[in-house]
Formats: structure tokens, C-alpha cells, sequence
């Protein structure tokens, strides 16, 4: 066990001998690790007005390591939950009941701090959209019905 000096070592001394003191207990709970270097976990928030295509995305990707952290039905509810969640990716329908996932792109893009990347989904083709897709704030397209991890993680590698 460490002695405490007679005198402290400097002028706050007595803190940083308490800190010292408290780091080396939490070597000694840990066992020597103080840090964790696996891979951050990238937090997702799901936006469709489909309840099923929600839970199946849900199911993909948090089976691949993805953490959804929350998910919307309409654009008013995907604001609100990204303010509130702090997601580092959202996928997002170009269609839904209250406004487009482009507008919504596009309000994420004006937002201060740090913004979620956002790639759009649809049930139709990025060709159905013409350059709207190019030209909004998102970082990608994926189809629905190709939606994998794989095509997911290659949009967010494009994006980097």
C-alpha cells in the first residue's frame, strides 16, 4: 500500500496523492485494465412509416453490432428522436406520412454540432427519385429490398 508524505509534493499535492491513490484501486478492481480498446459501437436511429420494416431492420443490424438506439414513424418524431439520441447514422425513407426523408436529410444537414450520417431507404429505386437523391443531404441510397449490413457498412465507408 502506498504511504502518504509528511508533506505534500506540491501544492495540491494531497489531490493528486488522493487521485493517484483512487487510480490505483481501479487497477486493482479491473485487474489492470483501466480502458477498453474494442471497436465504438455505431448507434443508429430507424425512420419508416412500416412498424414491420422497422423491426426487421432493427433485427439485421443489431445482430451485426449496430446499436439502435430509437426509431420514428414520420419525419416530426425522426427530429425529435435524433435530438434527443445523438445517433451517428440514420436511415431514413424517402417517404413518409408528414413530409419526404429528403427535407428531413436536409434539416439534419442545417442543425448545429455533430450530424448523423443519413442514408435514405425506399421501397423504390434511387433511379425513381432522379437526382434528388445526388442532391440531398444524405450520404447514400440503399433500396429496401437491399438492405444488408454489408450495403449499409459500404454507404457509410463512401461517406467517410
Amino acid at each position: 500500500m502506498l504511504q502518504r508524505p509528511a508533506t505534500p509534493l506540491h501544492p495540491r499535492g494531497a489531490r493528486c496523492l488522493n487521485a493517484s491513490l483512487q487510480f490505483r484501486e481501479i487497477l486493482d478492481v479491473t485487474g489492470g485494465i483501466v480502458w477498453d480498446d474494442s471497436p465504438v459501437t455505431t448507434t443508429l436511429v430507424i425512420v419508416d412509416d412500416h412498424a414491420g420494416f422497422r423491426r426487421l431492420a432493427r433485427k439485421l443490424l443489431e445482430a451485426a453490432g449496430y446499436d439502435v438506439v430509437g426509431d420514428a414513424a414520420d419525419g416530426a418524431a425522426a427530429l425529435a428522436a435524433v435530438e434527443r439520441l445523438d445517433p451517428d447514422v440514420v436511415l431514413l425513407d424517402v417517404l413518409l406520412p408528414d413530409t419526404t426523408g429528403f427535407e428531413v436529410a436536409l434539416a439534419l444537414s442545417v442543425t448545429g454540432g455533430d450530424r448523423p450520417r443519413v442514408v435514405l431507404t425506399s421501397s423504390r429505386e434511387e433511379s425513381d427519385f432522379g437526382e434528388r437523391v445526388t442532391a440531398s443531404a444524405a450520404c447514400g441510397f440503399i433500396s429496401k429490398r437491399e438492405l444488408t449490413v454489408d450495403a449499409l457498412a459500404a454507404v457509410l465507408a463512401d461517406a467517410a
